[in-house]
């Protein structure tokens, strides 16, 4: 594994001070996150959850192909490495994977700096990602069920995690979870490490083993403070103060059971995941992006006052940005990128962008953007059918055949799971129609998204929440014609950064930002002819031509920031 370790903190810590007292700042933090008047042992004993969570991030011994091979030996070295790691997959050609000589780990689909390049302009930019890597749909190891690639793009983790809209996150495109421990824990005994469902115990009583027998020789254990049972005890002889965890994280491995083990690993990742935010703001000459920085420039709302909702603060900035008469753009001489090829600006096309996102209705140039992410953050954690699902299907087997496609209600959905809902550790037979990746040659198969999670009896920790908020969002109607609502509905992902984070859209089908935004000019013409099953009622506001798209991507790119 190449040598790429550091330490990765949230990037809001390098923002002025000035602002750590605004309502935004306070009210969008991560859980966890600094305060001003955190003392020097917090801020220590923080450091080491987020160290220690990333050393698990990059940890390659939990994937099932290390587990088949390594004969009993947690502390092998000869494990074969998984071909499906031998190139890492792009919009374009195949580039060496930066993981080849190892097994899987959650790096390798959230990647970094791994990829970065000296050139840049190229169509990856400077090669770094925000959490996210470079395929249409992540490479999963091989094994006998003959999957290939994940359901879904690969989605950044920056800001992932951060509370809004559902009270707390849910994560995933689908809402499948409920927490970061519970994505970390899934995914670790998941398809995505190799292990097909009904290999969960196995899975849990390997990754246990291996925390429990790791010998301290590594190169993760040289970087990131020795053997696992020692860290994890935060007693361990030698073990270097910013190593040492604060006792809410401490657990002795080796009396404690594999899945509460597992568990315990799974909450330093997600206090690593938690760190994981943009720095939403421009004070320092590279903290923020352009759009931040104009914001700041023209004493423009950057953030809803306290007790605002994010819909009230898109109309007052909205206000605010119509009554600039001579408005301060910025450019090169206020700041630049490192990480990107492209020029630190905001100007007049940029402002025309913002003024699309954020209008409303009433006229043509609203893109009514904002109603489903709005500023600051740019996402309302929330579901919402945007027709990609649809035009994806229908791409495979013709016009119109989304709209044909037979979907049970929920009684019969959820009588007969196995034929209709994905298969699942505890439902190990589903057939997974409805969370497939359309194909010429089984027609029938569909990504619905929120459809194969919400009102599902056999998911249990993320129904309450989900159900609430749909019975909440949708009063006076049963959960059947709630369920109907969600067909292909995906969470809305945040739109910071959008250059770092590319493929676009849940299929990963947009190679650019541009060819996301015209996709949307389409899907919403769609819609309000009545052609869109399910269509969201946002796009009925809508009213945006291919000259607002480009206005619409400039702006876009102007939220760019040099995350690292």
């Amino acid at each position: 594994m190449p040598r790429t370790l550091r330490r990765w903190f949230p990037a809001a810590a390098a923002v002025s001070t000035a602002l750590a007292g605004s309502a935004w700042l306070v009210s969008s933090a991560p859980p966890g996150a600094r305060t001003p008047a955190a003392s020097a042992a917090e801020e220590e004993a923080e450091a080491a959850q987020i160290a220690l969570g990333e050393r698990l991030f990059l940890e390659t011994r939990f994937a099932q192909r290390f587990a088949a091979f390594c004969g009993g030996d947690v502390n092998s070295t000869t494990v074969p490495a998984d071909p499906v790691l031998e190139r890492a997959r792009t919009i374009g050609a195949p580039e060496p994977g930066r993981f080849r000589d190892g097994t899987m780990n959650c790096r390798a689909c959230h990647l970094v700096d791994e990829h970065r390049r000296q050139r840049r302009g190229d169509a990856h930019e400077s090669g770094v990602r925000t959490y996210a890597d470079f395929a249409r749909r992540s490479p999963v190891p091989r094994r006998a069920d003959g999957a290939e690639v994940t359901l879904r793009n690969s989605p950044s983790l920056v800001g992932a995690s951060v509370r809004r809209g559902l009270g707390a996150p849910v994560l995933h495109f689908d809402g499948e979870f409920r927490s970061p421990e519970d994505l970390v824990v899934e995914t670790w005994t998941g398809r995505n490490f190799g292990w097909l469902p009904g290999e969960r115990a196995r899975a849990i009583r390997h990754i246990a083993a291996v925390i429990r027998g790791d010998d301290g020789r590594g190169e993760l254990a040289h970087e990131f403070g020795g053997r696992y049972r020692d860290v994890f005890a935060g007693t361990g002889s030698g073990l270097a103060p910013e190593f040492v965890l604060p006792p809410k994280f401490r657990i002795d491995v080796t009396r404690a059971s594999d899945e509460r083990v597992v568990r315990a690993a799974a909450r330093l990742v997600g206090a690593y995941l938690r760190g994981l935010d943009y720095s939403r703001d421009a004070l320092g000459r590279h903290a923020g992006s352009p759009y931040d920085l104009f914001l700041h420039e023209n004493d423009l709302p950057r953030a809803p006052a306290a007790g605002e909702t994010p819909a009230a603060y898109s109309s007052r900035l909205l206000a605010a940005v119509e009554r600039l008469r001579s408005p301060r753009f910025v450019d090169g001489r206020l700041g630049s990128f490192a990480l990107h090829g492209t020029a630190f600006a905001f100007g007049a096309e940029e402002l025309r962008g913002l003024k699309v996102f954020l209008r409303t209705s009433g006229r043509s140039g609203a893109g009514n953007c904002a109603s489903c992410h709005a500023p600051p953050l740019f996402t309302d954690h929330n579901f919402h059918n945007t027709g990609v699902s649809q035009a994806e299907y229908d791409r495979v087997h013709g016009a119109g055949a989304f709209a044909g496609l037979d979907i049970p209600a929920l009684a019969d959905r959820n009588a007969r799971p196995d034929d209709f809902l994905p298969a699942t550790h505890d439902r190990p037979e589903g057939s997974g129609v409805f969370a497939s990746i359309p194909s010429a040659s089984s027609r029938g198969r569909a990504d619905l998204g929120l459809w194969n999670v919400l009102f599902d009896p056999g998911r249990t920790r993320p129904q309450a929440r989900l159900a609430a908020h749909f019975s909440a969002a949708f009063p006076g109607l049963s959960d059947a014609e709630i369920l109907e609502k969600a067909v292909a509905a995906f969470k809305t992902p945040s739109l910071r950064d959008l250059a770092q984070s590319g493929p676009y859209l849940h299929d990963g089908s947009a190679d650019t930002i541009g060819d996301a935004v015209r996709f949307y000019v389409t899907a919403s013409e769609l819609a309000r002819s009545g052609g869109m099953r399910n269509a969201p009622p946002q796009f009925e506001s809508m009213q945006i031509d291919n000259d607002d798209a480009a206005a619409l991507a400039a702006f876009l790119r102007s939220l760019a920031e040099d995350y690292e």
